[in-house]
């Protein structure tokens, strides 16, 4: 009897490990599988662990990796990324410089977030503003990380994409700072979130994290009141979201309903998302009084109810995108 067990048990192992090795091969799961396993006693080392330190790659301005998945890749480089890959990776990224060459020689809205010369334009104009410097940012940052990441896989080093989804590709909260420093969120999950009680205390704990981000970045009134604000927008997404999760819908018409209601939630994310990041990155705390007196005007509703339709139509889009992207992976 306990032969048989030990057997069936060797034999889970082995399954076990088959299938990380499967998905590892895939490219799917494979930094989860390289953070969780053990390493070798011998990679306990301190010439190891000062390599990890200061990897150019990770130490500048890359993206953040655990210690297990460096150590364990320098034995066995990676191989979930063939020369061709990182051929096109790297072009990608060269693509993407190009374009922001011609966004920063042809759109200035750093210039006009920096001077302070949206105090002299309309509100449609400030809102086109933050949503230019929000792309502004990600591009920058999409970059900065790739070039990094782009560097290391080449030395044969695979890290996590700090940016797997295009910014206009995120309707909800959580999605959106899932796929922003992705693994400095991992960072936060792993060393903050679930110490503090993970899910069970979820309401609280994104105070405590949104508020360390803030300070991690600059000690500065604008990004803590940035931070706040997320927290704030955040609250009514994940309550509705554990009471849609309970909400089982059978009928067509019941689901017709639902996904009319999730992309009107979408858009409402999408505009606090905008309005956060307008006080933390553009207006300041001192332009809040600005915003609520243009909201309060009659200019302020149909603009905003215009912006509303076009991040619905753009919330459904992302639907669409996201049920193309299940049938390709189902087929």
């Amino acid at each position: 009897m306990l032969l048989f067990f030990d057997s069936r048990l060797f034999c889970f192992a082995e399954l076990r490990f088959a299938c990380l090795l499967t998905s590892c091969l895939s490219g799917k799961a494979c930094y989860l599988h390289l953070q969780e396993r053990s390493v070798q006693n011998d990679k306990f080392s301190f010439s190891i662990y000062l390599c990890y330190l200061v990897y150019a790659p990770l130490y500048i301005a890359g993206p953040i990796i655990s210690f297990n998945a460096f150590a364990s890749q320098l034995g066995m480089p990676q191989n979930n990324y063939s020369v061709r890959d990182v051929s096109w990776y790297g072009s990608r990224w060269l693509f993407s410089l190009f374009l922001m060459e011609l966004m920063t020689h042809l759109f200035y809205y750093n210039a006009f977030a920096i001077s302070g010369l949206w105090k002299q334009l309309s509100p449609m104009d400030v809102f086109i503003i933050g949503y230019g410097v929000l792309n502004f940012m990600w591009l920058k940052f999409f970059l900065m990380w790739r070039y990094f990441r782009l560097w290391s896989l080449i030395c044969g080093i695979e890290a996590p994409e700090n940016m797997p989804r295009c910014i206009n590709n995120c309707y909800n909260l959580e999605s959106f700072w899932k796929s922003w420093h992705a693994s400095f969120n991992k960072w936060l999950v792993r060393y903050m979130y679930i110490p503090l009680g993970g899910s069970q205390r979820k309401l609280l704990n994104i105070w405590v994290i949104f508020t360390f981000v803030a300070v991690w970045h600059d000690l500065e009134w604008k990004l803590l009141s940035w931070a706040w604000l997320t927290c704030l927008f955040f609250v009514p997404e994940m309550i509705l979201k554990s009471l849609a999760n309970a909400f089982q819908v059978e009928s067509a018409f019941g689901k017709f309903i639902f996904r009319e209601l999730s992309a009107v939630a979408g858009a409402i994310t999408i505009t606090c998302l905008m309005v956060a990041n307008l006080v933390g990155y553009v207006i300041g705390l001192s332009g809040i009084n600005w915003f609520i007196s243009w909201f309060l005007q009659k200019e302020g509703l149909p603009i905003l109810g215009g912006m509303f339709i076009t991040f619905y139509v753009g919330t459904k889009l992302m639907f669409h995108i996201d049920d193309a992207k299940k049938r390709r992976h189902q087929h």
